[in-house]
């Protein structure tokens, strides 16, 4: 049995968390994954592709346990695995899948799990009334809008998950307090972000922001 670790995993923020594909063919999918993966914490992040990695190549159905996961991953914490499976269940990017016990009824089992493609999980968000974060509900064409700003904010290494977000909800054209609502954070913290957001892109006030990112 491997050791558990006593901190916890850790994964840069950049471009290859947030991908964007250049070909038309893949434009669709690389926005859902990248728009996915701003929910997600690097951990989860990190185990989410693992287990899509593993499913394209398998090219077939596969259900994960716990263990397989950790070993795909690389992270040799199993109770680190857990919690990012754990994450990725509330944010319904996985699901848990049930067996039949002896008598014939469902049974949870607690190491198995089914990914979610990314615009699977973008309807599954959708139909529980969920919100995208860079995908307003204006229309199907509105999405192709956002995928300059996208790509920025994945190009900027620099960025965390959370202001990589509230860069995108500036281009959605919300204030700081619908922001606040939006990620169920204050105000403050909005503004406190919008701060270093500004540093990191080069600009000193909201539409010069949204300039940068759409131009």
């Amino acid at each position: 049995m491997l050791p558990e670790e006593k901190h916890p995993i850790t994964a840069p923020i950049g471009s290859k968390t947030y991908p964007l594909g250049e070909k038309s063919e893949h434009a669709e999918h690389s926005r859902s994954l990248a728009l996915v993966a701003l929910s997600h914490t690097p951990v989860e992040q990190r185990i989410y592709l693992a287990m899509l990695a593993a499913l394209s190549e398998n090219g077939k159905l596969e259900v994960f346990t716990a263990r397989r996961v950790m070993v795909l991953s690389g992270i040799r914490s199993l109770s680190t695995v857990r919690r990012g499976l754990d994450g990725l269940m509330v944010k319904l990017s996985i699901e848990r899948r049930a067996r039949k016990n002896g008598d014939g009824g469902p049974r949870a089992q607690a190491s198995s799990y089914r990914v979610f493609q990314p615009e699977e999980v973008i309807a599954r968000r959708r139909h529980l009334g969920a919100v995208v974060v860079g995908l307003p509900e204006n229309g199907p064409s509105r999405p192709h809008l956002f995928d300059r700003a996208i790509k920025r904010v994945a190009e900027n290494t620099r960025l965390s998950r959370r202001e990589a977000q509230v860069a995108l909800c500036c281009v959605e054209g919300l204030t700081n307090a619908e922001i606040g609502k939006r990620l169920e954070v204050s105000e403050q913290t909005v503004k406190f972000h919008l701060r270093h957001v500004f540093i990191k892109f080069s600009v000193k006030r909201r539409a010069e922001l949204i300039s940068r990112l759409l131009a």
